[in-house]
């Protein structure tokens, strides 16, 4: 049977369908398919890992199907028509893609190459940054009345943001209305210091942002630290290598080394890092050749937080994909003497604690955590597309995720006006 979209559901109910390219974990997914009446009709990932991995070894549409629901198209989108996009829905699904009637078009193509922790990025301009004109092409043919974009910051403020630039100048000409920024999340509860590109696309009237959403609010400064986050994990002390028998997603890989070993449980608890090594009495065997030449030279280099213990009572460092070292920079537990869970990175990156992540790949857990946009602030973006197509302006109660750190109570007024009762 064919549904088209723009239909309504027995009970009356209009569906607001959404489609996800790069779809990953379900991050940004996630936001959308936990707001009535939003409904994902389709997702696209190639699950492409590491440069040069391959299709197909990053696993995430497991993760996507167990937490969203539907089965990604695992398809690389740089060979991928808006035809074949339309015509493999309608055969999967039965839903008929008609120009014009998608609520919301979420892409958030791959951020590496724009990505200022790459250092051949200040120079190099990677083809794969074009996938995001790649998204201007689908959103031309499908004429969505919004569009959803996530993406390191450098896709607006780096040394290549032609593409950016070519990217609003499309949806302009397609009649849409561009709000696009680089904005810290953690102004909006995320318990990180995560700096990202957020773009917002209205073809049904002015384009809003997550600034207008908190316009009147902020969140509480506790509520955005490690503590907050985690803290609650704490109760039961785990070491490297072991899980949590009661979440299997409360694991962390044990030391390949003892050398790594030694060096982690030498860290000071609480911000340490391996700088602080420098006084330590063994520290000729704790430090390797490269660290031991940067501490005679005063040169902590560009990665500082390598060996780093996460700091109780500020925000943490950026979740990036690589994290399933504690050498790849500071994802240590403040206390214990091992890498953060997978429950507790994700936890940081604004996942609900009954998100699962099902690979059997323990670094790609880590991977699907990193490469993820957060749903804390996925569901605030649903929130601000319903507000932008109904008028209706949410309060806090509206946009704040069940399940994830950021609370209810951390949100407060700047506005007496918006006190509530």
């Amino acid at each position: 049977m064919v549904t088209r979209i723009g239909t309504h559901r027995a009970d009356g109910v209009e569906r607001w369908s959404a489609v996800d390219f790069f779809s990953g974990c379900g991050g940004m997914s996630h936001g959308f398919a936990n707001r009535e009446p939003f409904q994902i009709v389709a997702a696209v990932d190639a699950e492409l890992a590491k440069p040069g991995g391959g299709f197909g070894k990053l696993a995430c549409n497991a993760t996507y199907r167990a937490n969203v629901g539907i089965e990604p198209i695992d398809r690389d989108v740089a060979n991928l028509s808006p035809e074949e996009f339309v015509a493999e829905v309608e055969t999967r699904t039965g839903v008929v893609l008609r120009p014009g009637a998608l609520t919301a078009f979420l892409c958030c193509p791959p951020c590496t190459d724009f990505s200022r922790a790459k250092p051949e990025n200040h120079s190099n301009d990677s083809p794969k940054n074009s996938l995001a004109l790649k998204c201007a092409e689908f959103v031309e043919a499908l004429l969505p009345e919004f569009v959803v974009m996530e993406n390191a910051r450098e896709l607006i403020r780096g040394n290549h943001p032609h593409h950016y630039l070519e990217f609003v100048r499309r949806l302009e000409a397609a009649g849409y209305d561009v709000a696009g920024g680089a904005r810290v999340l953690t102004r909006f509860g995320l318990p990180q210091i995560r700096e990202r590109a957020l773009v917002v696309a209205s073809r049904v009237g002015p384009a809003l942002t997550l600034e207008d959403l908190w316009s009147g609010w902020r969140v509480s400064s506790e509520a955005i630290t490690v503590r907050h986050a985690i803290g609650h994990l704490n109760r039961r002390k785990l070491k490297a290598g072991h899980r949590d028998p009661d979440d299997p997603m409360q694991v962390s890989p044990g030391f390949a080394a003892e050398a790594v070993r030694r060096r982690m449980a030498a860290v000071p608890a609480d911000g340490g890092s391996w700088f602080d090594l420098a006084g330590h009495p063994d520290a000729d065997d704790l430090l390797v050749d490269s660290m031991r030449d940067r501490l005679r030279r005063g040169d902590l280099g560009s990665h500082p937080d390598v060996y780093g213990r996460m700091a109780w009572d500020r925000p943490a460092p950026t979740i990036k994909r690589e994290c399933a070292h504690v050498g790849n920079g500071r994802y240590a537990h403040p206390e214990q003497d091992r890498l953060l869970t997978v429950r507790e990175m994700a936890l940081i990156q604004g996942f609900p604690e009954s998100f699962d992540f099902p690979s059997r790949s323990l670094a790609n857990r880590y991977r699907h955590v990193g490469d993820a946009v957060p749903p804390l602030i996925s569901y605030q973006l649903s929130a601000l597309v319903a507000w932008m197509k109904t008028g209706t302006r949410p309060s806090p109660e509206d946009w704040i995720l069940p399940g994830t750190s950021l609370k209810l109570a951390d949100v407060r007024p700047t506005d007496p006006a918006l006190r509530r009762a």
